[in-house]
């Protein structure tokens, strides 16, 4: 059982959950996510050195506050029976509601009322082309409503370069995205065999760019490394 830097826990003798932030990297690239979780690679580039600057705030659990009627959770954890994930969420918003019997509304500890949740996931940059983030975003919230029986029909991406927050819906379409990547992810995992490397534009700005190689096919990442520390002793 590899705990959170490695790619699995164990659930039970049966079921083993993967990191929820993976489907993120899974959404993006097969092969970085399996660079990432197969075979324990990983690199910053000053791309994820700035995402990790903008972290730091939102996985605080001491800056968790309330504001108005809003009850800021920071570093959440979040477990998912439904897509067999685990993970942390950056901040979970829970919104006070006055119906008393709003069926997607829940009780606190130590709150009076009933409250929404509504999980929002920082990003550095600006958004993407692509559907990672949002993919990472409803599976915080399929994790949400596994654990508290509720349904979340909306969250939103927190994008720090120019402070701009986007609202998701979580329409059917990206649920449906979001289990079949999960559901693959296990698979690939299971198999433990990295996806082969293409180039793309996007491979620029991917921090395991140097060690992908994109173009070398025929060997893990993990082998071509060793193989050029050999060569390099020779």
């Amino acid at each position: 059982m590899a705990g959170p830097g490695g790619g699995v826990v164990a659930s039970s003798e049966e079921d083993e959950l993967l990191m929820l932030s993976g489907i993120q990297h899974y959404a993006f690239c097969r092969r970085q996510w399996g660079l990432i979780h197969l075979e324990q690679l990983w690199a910053d580039n000053v791309l994820t050195y700035e995402g990790k600057l903008l972290h730091r705030r939102a996985d605080d659990p001491a800056a968790s506050e309330l504001r108005g009627g809003v009850l800021i959770s920071r570093a959440m954890p979040l477990v998912s029976p439904t897509l067999k994930l685990y993970g942390v969420a950056d901040v979970v918003e829970f919104h006070k509601v006055d119906d008393q019997d709003d069926p997607n509304a829940v009780r606190l500890n130590g709150r009076r009322g009933r409250w929404r949740p509504y999980p929002v996931e920082y990003k550095r940059g600006n958004r993407k082309k692509g559907d990672c983030d949002e993919v990472q975003l409803c599976a915080q919230a399929i994790a949400l409503e596994d654990m508290f029986g509720v349904y979340i029909e909306a969250g939103a991406l927190y994008y720090g370069e120019r402070e701009r927050r986007i609202g998701v819906e979580f329409d059917a379409g990206l649920r449906t995205r979001v289990r079949e990547l999960a559901a693959q992810m296990h698979e690939d995992f299971a198999r433990g065999v990295t996806a082969a490397a293409v180039r793309e534009p996007k491979c620029t700005s991917c921090s395991l760019e140097p060690m992908c190689h994109p173009g070398v096919t025929t060997m893990s990442a993990e082998r071509y490394v060793a193989e050029q520390l050999r060569l390099a002793d020779t």
